[in-house]
């Protein structure tokens, strides 16, 4: 019997579990011959894996002090992603054309060159891939991550994807959602997720969080992420959503006073809402109190907070997460005055649809992990 037949025989759920292990990228969208075929496929190419790395091409790009890139060219070319015509910045392609601890030593020489440029937003795609990489432990082997509906991302152009908030210790939802939007989708490209003051201003913390592609939670950032091509991932909920309440838990807070909807009014772009399951268990909420927000303003008086959470655990529980991309709202092109009253229907709207998402889904789970 050939591994084909063998496979033919596997479930969808065995099927998926082997392509989550051969890390086949958009899996979670494919059907069950897709998957067989992807995974046949994965199997020839590691059959073919003994040919020496060195016979690959290599960037011959020079630094101004004469150093060589090395690093591997990308799809025929004569130069790498990070020199190359490829929109790194955009386009999730790691630089050394794979990700894993093996690369890190080259990673780590193209820092100290410094023979690229980070996109004027901060974004460095090489740290941007390390944490990449980081992350995407994490991402298949601790919280699971099913992604359903990658194909409604958009290949191309700007998009705000509008997902529920939770965490209370550490926002791994945003996280999260960017390793997927990175994994997932045919197109695998860099979402930029915007955040509150806190990760703009502690020491060493906001350098990293620039540097992996996130952006400050301003007006001024997210339309340029926009009216640059980027994908933007926003959180309506905000501070009140980060902080809820187990009895709260899947239940979505007002969208604030709807600004993604009026940005993306603005800026023309789509909307994609997006339900995250898994979230919301991850660090448990024992309780909310006022003056720990008062401490915490004490030492950071920009942060916006008027109650912090007490979690019950420092680790995050191995929760199960499932993410539910859904269909794209389009509202039309670019408009400098956008209607007060439609963007507090739409805002709504979304807020209902990500919220019938979540009660569905977290009404079909047999348990948290």
């Amino acid at each position: 019997m050939n591994l084909q037949s063998v496979l033919e025989r596997m479930t969808k759920a065995e099927l998926l579990g082997l392509a989550r292990a051969a890390d086949v990228a958009g899996r979670s969208s494919m059907t069950k011959a897709n998957l067989i075929a992807a995974i046949l496929n994965e199997v020839a190419v590691d059959r073919t894996a003994d040919k020496p790395e060195d016979s690959a091409p290599r960037c011959g790009h020079r630094s101004e002090s004469g150093h060589r890139c090395g690093l591997p060219a990308y799809e025929g070319q004569i130069l790498c992603p990070l020199h190359g015509k490829v929109n790194i910045a955009d386009l999730a392609i790691p630089a050394a054309g794979k990700l894993g601890f093996d690369t890190w030593p080259m990673l780590l020489r193209q820092l100290a060159i410094g023979s690229y440029d980070p996109d004027p937003m901060g974004l460095d795609p090489v740290v941007a891939d390390m944490v990449w990489h980081l992350m995407n432990f994490i991402y298949r082997d601790y919280f699971r991550v099913d992604v359903v509906g990658a194909e409604n991302i958009p290949a191309v152009g700007r998009g705000i994807l509008v997902a529920n908030h939770a965490g209370a210790a550490l926002p791994w939802d945003g996280l999260m959602l960017s390793v997927a939007v990175a994994n997932e989708p045919p197109v695998p490209r860099r979402v930029r997720s915007i955040g509150t003051e806190i990760f703009n201003i502690l020491p060493f913390v906001s350098h990293m969080y620039r540097k992996s592609g996130a952006a400050f939670a301003a007006r001024e950032d997210a339309t340029w992420i926009l009216e640059h091509e980027h994908l933007l991932a926003v959180f309506p909920e905000g501070v009140a959503g980060f902080q809820k309440s187990q009895q709260e838990a899947y239940q979505t807070k007002r969208f604030g006073r709807g600004g993604f909807v009026d940005l993306a009014m603005r800026t023309g772009s789509p909307i994609i809402p997006v339900a995250i399951v898994g979230s919301e268990e991850t660090h448990p909420v024992l309780f909310t109190s006022k003056r720990l927000a008062q401490l915490v303003r004490l030492f950071f008086p920009d942060q916006r907070i008027d109650e912090l959470a007490v979690w019950l655990n420092v680790i995050p529980l191995p929760i199960k997460w499932t993410i539910t991309f859904l269909d794209s709202v389009d509202v039309g092109g670019p408009t400098e005055h956008p209607d007060r009253l439609s963007v507090l229907e739409v805002s709504e709207e979304i807020r209902n649809t990500i919220q019938t998402k979540l009660n569905e889904v977290v009404g079909n789970r047999t348990g948290l992990f």
